[in-house]
């Protein structure tokens, strides 16, 4: 996902705000952005709506009186809660007396903020409090950036209870109950004068709505229409419950759904997940795709949902403006143009993204594995065909048969992998890949992809699954012959092949997304998984994205040492099909230390120092929280544990609680497969027990650890 590095402190002008101390509410596509006190004022907090920022104050202040807070937080994804003392009012002894509880809800466009203050004092108390509301209505690009954008005037409203701002086609409105005792627009000002005897209470709601008057390019999903089963687990490891738990509510709030399909009759609006909050809240071909598939355990609409609704927008000819080709499959859509700066534009509906397209493909094949119905499949089936067709034309664009991108525009996406940063893709020495550059994990997507596409076309009775799997057969050994160099711990692949084929020969995580997709022989994967084990890239809270021993590696470097949770499930479960258990462990269990320290939400990514200094890892401040594929990571954790793999075509489920120990007794109730409900549990002493929908067999397995 595109991203423009943070370099300082919330309030510097023209530089990405900070987000690591802040409490984001959500309720796709809205959500809120506070201090932990409730405040919102300053940097990139707000309410936001669709991309646009509704408000950009929204602040409480009693005259004259310290607000001193005493807790605050969230309350699931869409509420949060923050108690505070009016210090020195009504007070007799030296307990607080009055206290301000600031209660904070999130439906799709409206944000509400119920203000409580009681008096628990022995005294009657009179005073004024004021709350202010301003906005800029800046579109998210500019917040991003750090831009300075000038405050709008509001308009009062006819009943005298609040105001609103409007500009171009975007409009936000605030109004409270009860009327308030004054009220100033061109301030942005309410204030109140309240009186409270001993043991009284006053209330007021504040309500600000936000809409774009064309509506909402991708609307939130009716209320009870979640497209999953949501789990509960119960393990000897509280940390991993609290993850689960927390990771599948921010889920359900970041689900938006797609206008554009076809009005079937008796079918709901396709769902898939927004990226994150809150720069990403939005639909992302490769983050909507990868935590598709994560969640396939917990059943296959999201999966379906996402395939149509990127099926939809797929490429049907070449268009250099956008990077859209036949059969592509895209990297982001907005509602408008995102100018960064004179050298970085993006279009509303950008395709500058290699891996999208073999991701698409390899989430069909396997969503059909986990029980998508056959007739959803098959009607997929000609889009299939099409990104297959991609990939081979892709490949041959200079005849070495590898996948690979070059910015065409010259002001899109220099990298157009996952690690998407200009300074991600460098040699060993330090110095940055030119394009046009080969990603090692690509053609580990690809290979996966044409394997999973042959499988699909064969037991349809469509053409040409021999010959994808032989296309498949030749990338394995171009790979091998053309990206495995060596360094004086071995051999390993090349992150990349750059403008000149040479390989780019840094070390870093995309190891783990070569794992288990059959691209590698076990002597191969069993040299990955002991480089994935090291303390260069196993940092104890999981996989650094560039080695600690390379030049240029920087712990809050965006792709260059720092830790994203879903590149270290990816590995995690790379490691477990590959049956290296032990190495999947340890970086599991580093994830699960890292939840802790983020209070069960991990961020997009966090520092790469480690846990050798610090016990707590460090936030990465500019860090999108939640993220999707972040989210979706503590259930494909939970997934590589139990060693849970369907083949429901076949009538076949797997278990093989590979690396349960460290949590069993362990108990995860409201899984699915093949369109029924799933439960597992695993006794102390390693005895497995499943419940799974009738007609497919269960195969119980133990691997030995490696």
């Amino acid at each position: 996902m595109n991203s423009v590095a943070a370099a300082a402190g919330p309030q510097a002008e023209g530089l990405q705000p900070f987000l690591h101390d802040a409490c984001v509410t959500l309720y796709a596509p809205s959500f809120a952005v506070s201090h932990a006190d409730g405040q919102i004022d300053g940097g990139a907090d707000g309410f936001y709506h669709g991309d646009s920022r509704a408000l950009a104050r929204l602040t409480v202040e009693a005259d004259g009186i310290a607000i001193a807070p005493a807790r605050g937080g969230l309350d699931g994804a869409d509420r949060a809660a923050f108690r505070a003392v009016l210090r020195g009012l009504g007070e007799s002894t030296p307990d607080p007396a009055l206290t301000l509880h600031r209660r904070r809800r999130l439906t799709a466009g409206q944000l509400e903020e119920t203000l409580e203050v009681g008096n628990a004092g022995i005294r009657d108390v009179t005073f004024r409090m004021v709350v202010t509301a301003t906005t800029d209505l800046a579109p998210m690009e500019r917040v991003k950036q750090g831009d300075a954008c000038d405050l709008l005037p509001a308009s009062p409203n006819a009943a005298g209870d609040g105001f609103g701002w409007t500009r171009d086609t975007f409009s936000a409105t605030l109004t409270s109950s009860p009327r308030p005792t004054a009220l100033d627009a061109g301030s942005g000002r309410l204030a109140y004068d309240i009186e409270l005897a001993p043991g009284e209470s006053w209330t007021a709601v504040l309500r600000c709505d936000a809409s774009h008057a064309d509506g909402d390019q991708f609307p939130a999903p009716p209320v009870g229409t979640l497209p999953w089963s949501a789990p509960a687990l119960r393990s000897a490891d509280r940390r991993f419950d609290q993850w689960l738990s927390q990771s599948v509510a921010d889920l359900d709030r970041l689900r938006l759904t797609d206008p554009t399909g076809p009005a079937e009759e008796g079918r709901p609006a396709d769902q898939f997940l927004a990226a994150g909050a809150p720069w990403f809240l939005t639909l992302f071909g490769r983050d909507s795709l990868w935590a598709a598939r994560m969640l396939l355990p917990l059943g296959t609409g999201l999966a379906a949902g996402t395939l149509r609704t990127l099926a939809r927008r797929q490429g049907t000819r070449t268009d250099p403006a956008t990077e859209e080709q036949p059969g592509k499959i895209l990297h982001e859509v907005r509602r408008a143009t995102q100018n960064f700066d004179d050298n970085f534009s993006l279009p509303p509906c950008y395709y500058g993204t290699v891996d999208a397209t073999p991701l698409w493909i390899t989430l069909l094949h396997d969503s059909w594995r986990w029980g998508l119905a056959p007739e959803q499949v098959e009607q997929l089936l000609p889009q299939a065909e099409a990104a297959l067709d991609w990939m081979r034309a892709q490949g041959d664009t200079d005849a070495d048969g590898f996948l690979k991108y070059v910015d065409q525009t010259g002001r899109g996406l220099a990298n157009q992998g996952w690690k998407d940063s200009g300074d991600s893709i460098r040699h060993r020495d330090g110095r940055l890949a030119a394009s046009p550059i080969a990603l090692c994990e690509v053609q580990a997507y690809a290979y996966e992809a044409a394997r999973g596409g042959a499988a699909l076309l064969r037991a349809f009775g469509r053409p040409d699954a021999d010959r994808w799997e032989e296309w498949a057969e030749r990338l394995g050994d171009r790979f091998r012959a053309r990206f495995w160099v060596e360094d004086e711990r071995g051999p390993y692949p090349a992150v990349a092949l750059d403008r000149d084929g040479r390989p780019v020969d840094s070390v870093t995580s995309g190891f783990g997304h070569l794992l288990g997709t059959g691209l590698l022989d076990h002597d191969e994967s069993a040299l990955l998984a002991a480089r994935l084990s090291a303390p260069d890239l196993d940092s104890g809270h999981g996989l650094r994205t560039l080695s600690s021993d390379s030049v240029g590696f920087n712990p809050y470097g965006y792709h260059i040492g720092s830790i994203w949770p879903h590149d270290t499930a990816i590995a995690v479960h790379g490691l477990a099909r590959a049956g290296f258990a032990d190495a999947a462990a340890s970086l599991a269990g580093g994830l699960l230390t890292a939840s802790a320290g983020f209070d069960a939400r991990l961020p997009e990514l966090f520092a790469g120092h480690g846990a050798a200094s610090d016990p707590v890892p460090s936030p990465y401040p500019a860090s999108c929280r939640p993220q999707a594929w972040a989210a979706a990571s503590s259930v494909v954790v939970l997934q590589s544990a139990l060693g849970l793999s369907a083949d429901v075509p076949g009538g076949t489920l797997t278990v093989a609680p590979a690396f349960a120990e460290p949590y069993r007794p362990l108990k995860v109730e409201g899984l699915a497969v093949a369109g029924g409900r799933l439960d597992v549990s695993v006794d102390a002493d390693g005895t497995a027990h499943i419940e799974a929908p009738a007609g497919l067999e269960v195969r119980r397995e133990h691997p030995a650890a490696r």
